[in-house]
């Protein structure tokens, strides 16, 4: 009887198995920023739609009511950027590193 399953802890087994779990990963990623973008886009749509609305009816532009819907979606729009890109974006990768570095190098200097 010949056995034709390859060991668990082959190289090439390991190796299939992380770059399908890369590309999950990816597939994961690339489907949270479609549905960011859907909802950055139905964002603009609706609230220029409803700004239109109430200008032409008589609205004042410059009132908290005109804007109110797009300020509070946007509160959840902001969440939801962050949910996708993170922190990171606006701090890079390794900006806790870095800042811990040079908080550490003022403090040598303060000390020599």
């Amino acid at each position: 009887m010949e056995n034709n399953i390859e060991p668990y802890g082959n190289d090439s087994s390991r190796h299939a198995f992380e770059r399908e779990e890369a590309y999950i990963r990816a597939q994961k990623k690339v489907k949270s920023l479609i549905g960011f973008y859907w909802h950055l886009a139905s964002y603009v749509i609706v609230n220029l739609f409803i700004i239109i609305l109430i200008v032409s009816n008589g609205g004042r532009l410059w009132s908290f009511g005109t804007f109110s819907t797009a300020i509070f979606w946007g509160i959840g729009l902001f969440f939801h950027f962050m949910g996708v890109y993170g922190p990171d974006f606006f701090f890079g990768k390794n900006w806790e590193e870095r800042k811990i570095k040079e908080m550490m190098d003022k403090d040598n200097k303060h000390w020599e």
